[in-house]
């Protein structure tokens, strides 16, 4: 209710009464509200104007301060905001607003009852005496709204209940200056934030927090420290700034701007105020639990093996999920410690394995071992030259599984292993699924697509599988490649080979036109067991260089080490990849960069690097005969050539495309300042970290899936619409590894545009040695919940903590439900 023509100090005066005139123009409120008394007839001479269509909800705003002296100028800022907000928008959305410095109001509960929202509009101090603190916590459990603004989180300092309404309380260490930051809007659903840009920069002052709130509150959007000078008190990458949460039967919204009268001028600080207050006065639902830790359930689904069987798991490597619920997952190869490991090339059962497919049930919650190929890829752990990591690789269903029972399997036959030249074939076949037995018929295997690796050095087989929707499947394929005799660098010694095949030069294979290993293949497969090659792959397979053939048509992606798990989001047919990086603990001015494991957001065929470069373009060191132990140019990243001996496919390479995300043990997406050439300094001292959510160490990349929200599916385990369109990425490890659902740019994405917002996942994806540490693989379901593999604790092997497990979600839908959302008076 705006009182045009008064004075500050007369609408303070005159906002006590105005309260019991507001709560009488018929607004609704919750099933306990009272209504209010009669309209003081004194005040109809005074200019009151009410939103246009008569009376509606009414919102209270309370500026009582526990300091003396002049009140802030932010006060009527806010104030005369907050009633221009009111005024404005679809009839619909409309509010009036009272506006009173008055506490008593808090103990009369007629008259607090007949609010929609409160919002605190007050600075520090003990603004309350314990009867008014009581009364605004029984309009909270009648299912009242709260919205803070700024300062008042410096309320009722003494108070429990209120430091839990309020969610987080200003640390002393906060800088006071008003600062131009970055917030990142993670929230793109809340009425509060679903219309502010992703990236928002504005001025402010910025609060630094006793205690994150996160996972206690549904945290809407975060400041970016990197981007203004948070003093000593910061809170690192996950400093929110606004919040919400269903408190105590009602609803209460926080936001830490707002701390500057020119706050309160900006359009979309208002469109801020107006979707928090919308929510809280019931104007609008809003989902403020997807966040929260509490509301997520993470239940393991299989038991140990049986001793000396695999009954329930092998050793842990993909899962796939039905259309029908039913959940595929595979093990690689790897026997339990009970089983031998043959390691002796001259035994004719060298690396002999079982790659195991098994089948969990919801409805039955049952597990069947659907069956077992014989690969290689049982060879143990040690050094570089003894393990393996070969196998059944990846998994994938036909689109039309549910009436074919197509299996498609990304595997390496111990069948067709050369114990002389030390080969084998790798292969992607097609097989049949009883639907009703749960029980694959390995006669019916369908041959689609198979190439050479090299096995005398272990590693880098990759292994996932992912359809578009144009039926179109991708088969990620490792470098087949060795960690070593590079230094942990480029992995480009042309030297080392086995009779004659290169094993530690990446040019031969990721880097090699004519190479199927270190890359995103994409086929057409056809009903007879064939494939067609879709236009648009990185080459046709006729491109020729000197005269000859020098590509494979297959291949969509090139230049990537080992991309274990891939995943193509079917709404936008991006192509969402991730793989493990080299091993050098720390860059090398002479060598180039440190490991840095990645993940890549790929709209369009193209060159990925490895092993020219990194990151965001950052280039390696080249290598060469006669003696690759000395170093020679710096690769370019934008001509990249491969002038390896090993080399069968073009000279000239694609230009190289950078990646989205990548980190090191020293943090996440090291940048450093470059020469007139464009060559990094790659010194420690000089990095930038422009994604400082996540840190390395122990590295291993396990992308995930792209959640889609489907509004029809009524199952209560489904994860919230706030989830959806963010993109899950992982690490095998779960200390400072990413576990992390990003939100990206379409506009940028696929040229290496950085994520603009991370979520953590790793108090709902629980972590630790009791929770899901090692992770292998995770995908939703149709029923929206996550399913993801724990590998367990061992390697080349299965143990009691390899498992199946389901993340689902319990905190209930959007508030306030529909039933009690505010209908504007006739």
């Amino acid at each position: 209710m705006y009182l045009r023509g008064l004075s500050d100090a007369r609408r303070r005066a005159w906002a006590a009464a105005l309260t019991a005139s507001a709560v009488a123009t018929g607004l609704l409120s919750g099933p306990a509200a009272h209504a209010g008394p009669a309209p003081d007839p004194t005040l109809t001479t005074m200019s009151i104007t009410s939103p246009p269509g008569g009376t509606g909800p009414q919102v209270l705003i309370f500026h009582g301060s526990a300091a003396a002296g002049e009140e802030s100028p932010v006060v009527n800022a806010g104030i005369e905001a907050i009633e221009k907000i009111g005024l404005s928008g679809p009839a619909a959305e409309r509010f009036e607003v009272v506006a009173t410095d008055d506490a008593s109001v808090f103990t009369d509960d007629t008259r607090l009852s007949g609010f929609n929202a409160v919002v605190f509009l007050t600075g520090g101090g003990d603004v309350l005496d314990p009867e008014q603190e009581a009364g605004l916590e029984a309009y909270m459990e009648a299912g009242g709204g709260f919205v803070g603004i700024h300062d008042s989180a410096r309320a009722e300092p003494y108070s429990d209940w209120f430091t839990g309404l309020i969610g987080a309380r200003p640390a002393t260490s906060s800088p006071t200056a008003v600062q131009r930051a970055t917030v990142e809007v993670g929230d793109r659903r809340h009425p509060a934030t679903k219309d502010l840009p992703v990236q928002w920069k504005r001025p402010d002052k910025w609060f630094n927090w006793v205690k994150n709130p996160s996972g206690t509150v549904h945290t809407v959007a975060r400041v970016r420290e990197s981007t203004y000078q948070p003093g000593t008190g910061a809170g690192g990458w996950d400093h929110p700034v606004s919040w919400c949460r269903d408190y105590d039967g009602g609803r209460s919204f926080y936001t830490g701007m707002g701390g500057t009268v020119s706050a309160y001028d900006e359009t979309d600080f208002r469109t801020h105020l107006r979707g928090a207050l919308l929510w809280t006065s019931r104007l609008a639902q809003a989902d403020c639990k997807a966040t929260i830790d509490a509301n997520y359930k993470a239940e393991r689904l299989t038991q140990p093996n049986q001793p000396g069987q695999n009954d329930q798991i092998g050793e842990p490597h993909g899962l796939v999920t039905a259309p029908d619920g039913r959940v595929l997952y595979i093990g690689r190869g790897g026997a339990d410690s009970s089983q031998p490991v043959v390691t002796d090339w001259n035994n004719p059962d060298i690396g002999k394995g079982k790659g195991e497919i098994h089948v969990y049930d919801p409805k039955t919650k049952k597990v069947t071992l659907a069956g077992a190929l014989t690969v290689f890829g049982n060879k143990g752990g040690g050094d570089e030259l003894t393990k393996v990591e070969e196998g059944l690789l990846g998994i994938e269903l036909d689109p039309a599984f549910q009436q074919n029972g197509w299996v498609y399997l990304h595997y390496t036959p111990h069948s067709q292993i050369n114990r002389d030249t030390r080969m084998a074939e790798r292969r992607v076949s097609r097989f049949t699924l009883d639907l009703a037995t749960n029980k694959l018929d390995l006669s019916s295997e369908k041959v689609l697509l198979k190439w050479p690796v090299q096995i005398h050095s272990c590693c880098h087989a990759g292994g996932g599988m992912t359809w578009d929707s144009k039926g179109n499947l991708y088969i990620a394929t490792g470098d087949n490649n060795s960690s070593g005799f590079s230094s942990g660098y480029s992995g480009n010694n042309p030297e080392p080979d086995y009779k004659g095949v290169s094993f530690a030069d990446a040019r031969r294979t990721a880097g090699n036109t004519n190479n199927l290993n270190g890359k995103i293949l994409r086929i057409h497969p056809e009903p007879d067991g064939t494939y067609t090659l879709p236009v648009g792959n990185l080459f046709t397979g006729r491109e020729t260089d000197e005269g000859g053939g020098k590509t494979r048509g297959e291949i969509y992606v090139m230049g990537v080490r080992n991309p274990a798990r891939i995943f193509v989001d079917e709404k936008t047919d991006v192509l969402y990849a991730g793989w493990v990086g080299p091993d050098a603990s720390a860059p090398s001015t002479t060598w180039g960069p440190a490991k840095y494991d990645t993940f890549a957001a790929i709209t369009e065929a193209g060159n990925r690097g490895w092993p020219y470069c990194m990151g965001n373009k950052q280039p390696y060191r080249d290598r060469n005969l006669p003696d690759p132990s000395k170093p020679l140019g710096w690769y370019d990243c934008a001509h990249p050539k491969n002038e390896s001996p090993n080399n069968d496919g073009l000279v000239n390479l694609p230009p190289v495309t950078g990646n989205n995300i990548w980190y090191s043990p020293q943090g996440g997406a090291p940048d450093f300042p470059r020469d007139a050439s464009g060559i990094p300094s790659y010194k420690n001292e000089e990095a930038t970290y422009l994604l400082p959510w996540l840190k390395g160490g122990g590295q291993a990349t396990m992308n995930g899936p792209v959640y889609r929200y489907d509004a029809s599916v009524t199952n209560s385990g489904q994860w919230p619409a706030y989830w959806d369109g963010k993109w899950f990425v992982g690490d095998f490890y779960d200390a400072d590894q990413p576990r992390h659902a990003v939100l990206m740019d379409p506009k940028n994405q696929g040229s290496g545009g950085l994520p603009t917002h991370a979520e953590t996942l790793k108090r709902i994806v629980p972590v630790g040695n009791n929770g899901i540490r090692n992770l292998m693989d995770w995908k939703f379901g149709p029923d929206g919940t996550l399913y993801v593999l724990d590998y367990g604790r061992g390697f080349f092997t299965s143990d009691s903590k390899s498992a199946l497990w389901r993340v689902t979600y319990t905190g209930g839908g959007p508030t306030p439900a529909a039933g009690q959302l505010v209908r504007k008076a006739e």
